[in-house]
């Protein structure tokens, strides 16, 4: 299977929106952030790739069809230009709403991180090589904690300028015939134009998020795991 749809947005902008219509659509399976959480085998040649290291994007990706969100989107120059001819659909919204829906969204996994319980954890896996370190170090090189950190530090305009400047250089990267700008309150109509398929007869699934991303994807219930396994 090849790759068909790069998903560029930040999290927070219907992605998980734009994830259930691509899979809808038969651009599936989707990679998102919940499959690094369900494969450890993920987390560290995303994080060699988010550390400049080189990536065997045929590997990783092997089996599929979209991506978006985070971890991945932090790499999403080298995967346009990895898969020349996937399409890429950037979400954007209301940058100010958007910076309310990130800091509430995330602030949970952030006092995680930033507890005591989460700088011994993180050590000790350190120490011990399991996966919850490496995993944690991917999470917080994404555009969404760069977001975070500004919010947290009482900066929102510069959150905002971080957002706008993302779609600024998507837009200046992408050609114009590969681009779709989406807002996902728009529906089915300029997605399936853009991706050149009909158009359901089903509504659009317009998906709320924010519990699951107030749990961090699962953070509190797999950190265990992560912190107990080891993958190569």
């Amino acid at each position: 299977m090849r790759m068909r749809v790069i998903g560029t947005g930040y999290g927070r902008t219907g992605t998980t929106s734009l994830e259930a219509a691509l899979v809808q659509l038969g651009f599936g399976p989707c990679f998102t952030a919940a499959d690094v959480f369900r494969e450890p085998k993920f987390i560290r040649p995303l994080l060699r790739v988010a550390d400049g290291g080189s990536a065997e994007w045929g590997d990783i990706l092997a089996g599929y069809g979209s991506l978006v969100g985070e971890p991945a989107s932090v790499c999403w120059r080298r995967l346009v230009e990895y898969y020349p001819k996937a399409k890429v659909v950037h979400t954007v919204r209301d940058p100010e709403r958007w910076v309310v829906s990130i800091q509430k969204a995330l602030a949970r996994r952030r006092r995680h991180l930033n507890s005591l319980y989460g700088h011994v954890a993180v050590g000790l896996s350190s120490m011990l090589g399991t996966d919850f370190a490496p995993l944690i170090r991917l999470f917080r090189q994404t555009l969404e904690a760069d977001a975070l950190r500004l919010t947290a530090e009482r900066k929102p305009e510069r959150a905002i300028e971080l957002f706008q400047a993302h779609t600024d250089q998507v837009v200046k990267a992408v050609p114009a015939d590969r681009l779709l700008i989406y807002e996902v309150s728009s529906g089915w109509g300029p997605l399936c134009e853009f991706l050149d398929v009909p158009v359901p007869v089903e509504p659009f699934p317009l998906m709320s998020t924010m519990e699951q991303y107030t749990n961090g994807h699962g953070f509190g219930t797999r950190a265990a795991s992560l912190f107990l396994s080891r993958t190569r």
